[in-house]
């Protein structure tokens, strides 16, 4: 492996040196993942640095603790190939690149993931939830986080769930309440939810009965708020942003214009995949995991060229059907995590460093924007996917006046 990504007299240097084995296998797995030639060297670089500065010997197990003392040695002016000291990035580059290296082999010593009792109970909740109720992926992880927070809490008072009693969800409420990090919002779709979790949990005979029944919602008006896009010239900025023929660019190109004109969810567009697309009829097949649907859409003109583009010049081959990949390695499907901080990045590389800034502000610009055509409640929400019509009459509050600034999107001139 080391022969090819450095040269003869270099490649024999790394082969020779203690742990090569160990060190080549991980080569060759970024190397499959699509890794270039200079992310292998620097890896190679730093791998070798760590076995000589924490002398790792085979099997080893390694805290993360140890591995940023080496980087702090090897950041030195001196300690690594330089003569001047690594940056603070090139540190914990280091670092992460050391760690990735040693969980690979399984000699990273991690504590294991933090569970209360009744992480059992969870998983079966969990199951209901995805079985029974047919709930989304992104609906369940909510309610659960919801179960999870009250369980933890309940473990810190040494209070078992058999012997819950109102008062201590009460209690779990108004420590939140008092702390001022959750609103009103917040706490009733905690309390709904954990409604919920009692409903099944006294079913299932894991606590008194009466629970569920006696957990009131604080009271929250769906329309109290209005959903925050962002305007027309912010838009038309953002998409300006991608205008570039870096590979990266291309992509996100075609992400940010499946967000805009379609105003499509995180977890739409990471569904994507490249059957999904029905070029010869100009169609676009979207799965909805929220409403549990799939729906068409007629593919327009612009958005397929920015796809075709992205799927001709920058898309990774060889990974998978997925329609969007990461653009380095390691190279996987992109997730909704990520959806989320290209999208907060490209808004704060435009000026917009406040507020709401995931995708959702652009689904709420893409709705915003229908509204303003004088398109029905009904075609809008059908276009959103909206199930309840409550979901979208909270548009019907924006005042109009206030939205012509974001009227008449034209892509054409962005093509």
């Amino acid at each position: 492996m080391f022969e090819a990504i450095f040269l003869p007299r270099n490649a024999e240097r790394y082969r020779t040196a203690p742990l090569s084995e160990p060190r080549a296998d991980y080569l060759r797995h970024l190397n499959e993942l699509g890794a270039c030639r200079t992310t292998l060297r620097k890896n190679a670089n730093d791998q070798l640095s760590l076995v000589r500065l924490l002398d790792l010997r085979e099997g080893d197990l390694v805290s993360i603790l140890q591995i940023e003392a080496a980087a702090a040695i090897w950041a030195l002016p001196n300690g690594h190939r330089f003569a001047r000291a690594a940056s603070s990035k090139a540190r914990t580059l280091f670092v992460s690149r050391g760690i990735q290296w040693l969980r690979f082999l399984g000699w990273l010593d991690e504590p294991e993931h933090r569970h209360h009792s009744h992480h059992s109970e969870i998983v079966i909740f969990q199951r209901w939830l995805r079985e029974e109720r047919g709930l989304s992926t992104a609906t369940i992880q909510d309610y659960c986080a919801a179960a999870n927070h009250f369980l933890f809490w309940l473990a810190g008072k040494g209070v078992p769930l058999n012997a819950v009693r109102m008062t201590h969800i009460d209690d779990v409420i108004a420590a939140e309440h008092r702390q001022g990090v959750w609103k009103r919002r917040t706490m009733h779709d905690y309390a709904q939810r954990l409604k919920a979790f009692f409903l099944f949990a006294e079913a299932s005979g894991w606590c008194r009965t009466g629970l569920a029944a006696g957990i009131m919602a604080p009271r929250f008006m769906s329309e109290e708020t209005v959903p925050k896009g962002i305007k027309r010239d912010d838009v038309l900025r953002l998409m300006a942003s991608v205008a570039k023929d870096r590979p990266v660019d291309k992509r996100d190109r075609a992400i940010l214009m499946l967000l805009i004109v379609y105003g499509l969810r995180a977890g739409e567009i990471r569904g994507l995949q490249l059957d999904d697309l029905d070029w010869e009829n100009g169609m676009l097949r979207v799965r909805c995991p929220k409403p549990g649907r799939t729906h068409l859409w007629p593919l327009s003109h612009e958005v397929g060229y920015a796809i075709l583009r992205y799927i001709r010049e920058a898309r990774p081959s060889g990974f998978g059907r997925s329609l969007f990949f990461t653009a380095h390695a390691p190279i996987r499907p992109l997730g909704r995590t990520t959806l989320g901080k290209m999208v907060r990045d490209r808004l704060a590389g435009i000026g917009i460093l406040s507020g709401r800034r995931g995708t959702h502000v652009l689904r709420h610009a893409a709705a915003q924007h229908l509204l303003d055509q004088g398109m029905s409640m009904k075609v809008i929400g059908d276009f959103l996917g909206h199930r309840d019509p409550s979901s979208t009459a909270i548009y019907a509050k924006v005042n109009l006046a206030a939205l012509r600034e974001v009227a008449a999107f034209d892509l054409e001139g962005l093509a």
